[in-house]
């Protein structure tokens, strides 16, 4: 592959086109209006607007950026995460206009993409799972035995879901035929599916993903685990790799059930197979994420390994560049997500100018970003700044200097989830690692970080006090003048101003 179109946008457009940059591949990006003056537009060698800033018009508009890719003789397209990356009708087209997706074929992303066949899959394949449902629920009687069998609390799901759509807790058998109702009609909504199926809903769960590899020779390997139990509305904020709890032995297994659900489907590329943790660390297959995962720098991290470029390989046809027993898990990485939210106030999207954007430097620091100073965060998009990751040697020195990086982080015109960060990295439930999905609820109440200013209103502070006391200096120094004729005083005033 010569060229490259990445059909997405911000900080995973920039990202995939660095890696490209180094393999010697030209890029194309695609972008919206709202997008016309992001970094990853100026960075791509070729980029073309594909309509207005809503995502309907642009980034999931697959017909208008296949067009557009064969009219500038693409090679192949990178998806990254989002938008259409999990699309098994957008990677069809793709290959049908004899371009190369670079992710896995249809069929995988079709077997994997519902909850219910790749629970059936990893079912043939001797993977652990949560008792529950064998297939959709379609009655109240069928979703009352469920219940009595697996035994309440019970978790009802969406087959397509993600997100937290289409799900919810029962702890009351009175109430499920009316949760089940609801969860069909949220998920027939947000994913036009609305068959749901239960679990035993499992209390104090950790969330352990493996990151695992595949090419197109009947090859698979699995880079270790990532936990990403810290998250808000079902959605992740914080991850690290390796976990604080898993031992060698567990590991071990849980990577391998991983290979063997993509071989089960023949995966090729990168992926992700997602666990839930109890708390006796039994774990049992939660579903699989057929694409690059936001959280991929954790794992680059602590293997040494690109990710997007083992992508970019495999999708030339090549064969994995390394075999399971090359890999190495050196020292620890944590990746915290920088939104504009308002964590002080649930978590709420806060949307503005970025008056001050000044990222973090110095030893184990990484950020992938696609925001400059003075940029407007889109409405239309998820609220997404920047990944913050930092490596240490030891788990401890990686906290450490995430503390170091996220004081150094300078945001002013939105509030950020950066004090919230703050405030998880330096509470012992997580410093201890003995904390669950559950943080946030257990631990975390929004008038905690109320008292707190974040860096944009230290700066704000720093400032004003700066411009008081330059301002009486100089008016000392006015008044110096007058009564003497020391030109180092006058000299002083000219350099400051």
């Amino acid at each position: 592959m010569k060229k490259i179109l990445v059909a997405n946008r911000g900080e995973i457009a920039l990202r995939v086109m660095r890696t490209c940059r180094d393999m010697g591949i030209k890029t194309v990006a695609v972008f919206s209006e709202a997008d016309r003056k992001a970094p990853f537009v100026n960075y791509a060698d070729e980029a073309v607007c594909i309509g207005p800033p809503e995502s309907s018009q642009s980034y999931l508009n697959a017909d208008k950026i296949i067009e557009v890719a064969k009219q500038l003789h693409v090679d192949g397209i990178h998806p990254g995460y989002g938008f259409l990356s999990e699309n098994a009708t957008f990677s069809d087209k793709v290959k049908k206009a004899g371009i190369i997706f670079i992710g896995p074929s249809a069929e995988a992303m079709k077997m994997m993409g519902d909850k219910l066949s790749a629970k059936h899959a990893a079912k043939q394949h001797n993977i652990p799972m949560v008792p529950g449902s064998d297939g959709a629920i379609t009655n109240t009687k069928d979703a009352i035995e469920v219940a009595k069998k697996v035994g309440l609390p019970v978790l009802i799901k969406a087959s397509a879901g993600g997100g937290g759509k289409g799900m919810r807790v029962v702890e009351n058998i009175e109430l499920l035929e009316e949760q089940i109702k609801l969860a069909s009609s949220e998920a027939k909504s947000a994913f036009g599916d609305g068959a749901v199926f239960i679990e035993r809903y499992v209390k104090s769960p950790r969330h352990i993903e493996i990151q695992v590899m595949g090419d197109n020779h009947g090859n698979a390997i699995y880079l270790f685990e990532r936990e990403c139990s810290v998250q808000r509305r079902h959605q992740k904020v914080i991850e690290e790799a390796p976990s604080s709890v898993l031992t060698p032995k567990i590991r071990k297994e849980m990577g391998e059930c991983a290979v063997r659900i993509a071989k089960a489907c023949n995966y090729s590329g990168a992926g992700t197979v997602e666990f839930l943790l109890d708390e006796n660390l039994n774990f049992y297959f939660l579903e699989m994420n057929t694409r690059l995962q936001v959280e991929h720098p954790v794992t680059e991290m602590i293997t040494g390994i690109d990710l997007v470029r083992e992508q970019i390989n495999v999708a030339r046809g090549n064969k994995l560049s390394f075999k399971q027993e090359d890999i190495e898990m050196r020292g620890h990485a944590i990746e915290v997500r920088v939104y504009a939210e308002d964590p002080a106030n649930n978590f709420l999207p806060d949307i503005g100018k970025l008056r001050i954007y000044d990222p973090p430097k110095g030893p184990g620091v990484r950020v992938d970003d696609g925001f400059e100073e003075g940029m407007e965060i889109p409405i239309y998009y998820d609220s997404m700044i920047s990944k913050l990751i930092t490596y240490g040697v030891s788990r401890e020195e990686a906290i450490e200097r995430m503390i170091r990086a996220i004081d150094e982080y300078k945001i002013s015109g939105v509030e950020t989830t950066l004090p919230f960060c703050k405030f998880v990295m330096q509470h012992k439930a997580f410093t201890s690692g003995k904390f669950d999905t559950h943080f946030v609820a257990q631990y975390f109440k929004p008038e905690m970080l109320r008292a707190i200013p974040d860096n944009g209103e230290q700066d704000m502070l720093a400032a004003l006090v700066a411009d008081i006391f330059v301002s009486k200096r100089e008016k000392a120094v006015i008044a110096a003048d007058s009564t003497s004729d020391t030109k180092e005083i006058s000299n002083w005033r000219r350099r400051r101003s």
